[in-house]
């Protein structure tokens, strides 16, 4: 990993290799101070800071936010994160019965459950579009989703970056085939704020969330919710409080309702303006320059361990950004995978994801093993190759990549 200071000033334990910001994300300590700042002026006065300031701290924020993400101010509410931003569009629709959630199974197990709790409520259904892996080009998931449509389909919601498999799909295309069918789009940009280039408004989408912790590298709790001007009248926070009933017309409506949840901490989102700028600092390029690296980085991973693994690519170089996917062979269920993950990290100071596909919500028998364990490795601005050189060195320690007994005892 590079030094730490002013070009990657993350504070890892020494000698840590992380190979997992996807996971998580990290924070900056520069931006982990500025957030301790705010918090001690909140405590220093609660009533002022919490009744007096909030209000237009949290605007200027959002309005900043808003810009990098290419969003309409109007249709921004903080929430702490997509998976909550996904739950409270479900949460606000009025799912009848007979109607179908569509999704496909690259999606995100939390989400699949939040969808199908969703359904079952609503005696509803979920159909899980099947997407071929390997991916040979990306308009194979666009024909997997749109075949999948149907006259009930009410709701799709699809990934822009995945994350059991890391891959970018072509979200512009899928948004705009469903619009075509007349079927909204709930976009989880978990992973893309950061990772890749996002233009909320151009892309069209009824709905959007997406996190500020992971590659945006904010504080934990900072995501947010977009909604196009269209369907801003039905959607409703998952806690009503004192918004429901402000008598301000010329504050935003979803503003009123969304802002004020109860007493929460507000300074994770209040740093992340200060993020993206000391963030996209990093690198002579900006935002876009970064976002290249990182995505360098990734795919001379996956070049890498696919040679020593001899495995194919799971989906084109096009496909991939800051996270590389790569099929592990011999490595069949979850356990062993857990199992790896620990040993790397107790044994050789490593930190590497190891997520496998179907997730257990997209698997037609839960109780089934995945098709494929992968190691999914990220790359971000305090990564160099050293790291892949040690990754690589532990898998030949632990023999990843023979026979499932082999794996983890060597």
């Amino acid at each position: 990993m590079r030094p730490y200071g002013p070009e990657a000033p993350w504070r890892f334990e020494p000698g840590l290799v992380y190979l997992t910001h996807g996971t998580f994300g990290a924070c900056p300590a520069p931006i982990l101070e500025l957030q301790r700042a705010l918090m001690d002026r909140l405590e220093a006065d609660p009533l002022q800071i919490l009744d007096r300031e909030l209000e237009g701290r949290r605007d200027a924020a959002r309005r900043e936010v808003a810009a990098f993400l290419h969003a309409d101010p109007a249709g921004v509410v903080i929430v702490p994160n997509a998976t909550t931003g996904v739950s409270t569009v479900l949460r606000s629709l009025r799912i009848r019965p007979g109607d179908e959630l569509l999704t496909d199974d690259h999606e995100y197990n939390a989400v699949l459950n939040a969808m199908t709790l969703a359904a079952e409520e609503a005696r509803a259904r979920v159909v899980i579009a099947r997407i071929p892996l390997p991916i040979r080009h990306p308009e194979e998931v666009v024909e997997a989703i749109i075949s999948a449509v149907t006259q009930r389909t009410r709701l799709a919601v699809i990934s822009h970056v995945t994350s059991p498999t890391g891959l970018v799909f072509p979200i512009e295309t899928i948004v705009r085939e469903l619009d075509r069918l007349g079927v909204d789009t709930l976009v989880d940009a978990a992973h893309a704020p950061g990772q890749v280039p996002v233009d909320v408004d151009g892309l069209g989408a009824a709905y959007w969330t997406g996190n500020g912790h992971k590659w945006l590298c904010g504080p934990k709790s900072s995501g947010v919710l977009a909604v196009r001007p269209d369907r801003r009248r039905g959607i409703r926070p998952l806690v009503t409080s004192h918004g429901r009933n402000d008598p301000r017309e010329e504050r935003h409506p979803l503003w009123r309702e969304f802002d004020w949840q109860g007493t929460v901490d507000p300074t994770p989102f209040l740093a992340l303006p200060e993020t993206i700028r000391l963030v996209g600092s990093l690198d002579p390029g900006g935002w876009p320059g970064l976002m290249a690296a990182n995505r360098a980085f990734a795919l001379a991973a996956r070049e890498r361990l696919e040679s020593e693994l001899g495995v194919e690519p799971i989906a084109p170089a096009s496909m991939v950004a800051s996270m590389a996917a790569v099929r592990v062979p011999g490595l069949a269920v979850e356990d062993d995978a857990r199992a790896l993950a620990r040993a790397l990290h107790d044994d050789d100071r490593i930190e590497v994801a190891f997520p496998s596909w179907p997730v257990p919500a997209a698997r037609s028998d839960p109780a089934a093993p995945p098709v494929h364990v992968l190691v999914r490795v990220s790359g971000q601005r305090y990564n160099d190759p050293t790291d892949i050189d040690a990754l690589s060195a532990a898998f030949g320690r632990h023999r990843v990549g023979q026979p499932a007994s082999a794996i983890v005892k060597a």
